[in-house]
């Protein structure tokens, strides 16, 4: 089995917050605190170390207590450039990513990606969650990684990659479905975060 503590979780809060305005979007409040602390919070007992992703306002993501790593990559390039960021800076053999933005998410989840990425001999495990409409879709941020992908995400995004599926896509891949779609649920708007506060 995969010990916890060979996982390093990473907070991906390096987006422009676009469709928030324009805002830190790890940076607004949810249920008393910042929205990543509220992450940080939930990913830090399911694994053994953790980090940040973030490329404004470092100071206030550092006084969360943890170390904040920008961007490897020029112009806000996505979260395959937070993905790079994370893993360059990573001493343990695996790396779960998490959005800032979805503070609800299972508090198996790295448990459950350690599993099955062992189970099937995987690079790479992704979960999976039900829409509205009951199918299941891929939620990519969600991601245990091998340590040793480093290598390949630097040709892909020099090559100018941004897709994560399409990255994924080059590694063997293994879908973890979840039942709760509310987990996965991610606040991309001011209304989005206070309906999701409410609920």
């Amino acid at each position: 089995m995969i010990s916890r503590d060979d996982i390093t979780g990473l907070i991906l809060a390096g987006g422009r917050g676009s469709r928030m305005g324009g805002t830190d979007k790890g940076l607004q409040n949810f249920r008393g605190m910042p929205l990543a602390l509220h992450t940080l919070l939930r990913l830090q007992p399911q694994v053994g170390h953790a980090m940040v992703n973030a490329n404004r306002n470092l100071t206030a993501y550092e006084s969360f207590g943890v170390p904040v790593w920008p961007d490897a990559l020029p112009d806000f390039a996505g979260p395959l450039a937070g993905f790079l960021a994370g893993l360059e800076q990573c001493d343990t053999p695996y790396m779960l990513t998490v959005p800032c933005d979805t503070p609800l998410f299972p508090e198996d989840l790295a448990s459950r990606l350690a599993e099955a990425l062992e189970r099937e001999g995987a690079a790479v495990a992704m979960a999976s969650a039900p829409e509205e409409d009951g199918k299941l879709r891929t939620q990519p941020v969600f991601c245990l990684l091998r340590r040793e992908l480093m290598e390949s995400l630097v040709r892909f995004t020099h090559e100018g990659g941004r897709k994560i599926d399409k990255w994924t896509a080059l590694h063997k891949t293994v879908e973890v479905p979840f039942d709760d779609a509310r987990a996965f649920f991610n606040a991309n708007t001011l209304e989005e975060l206070h309906r999701l506060e409410r609920s």
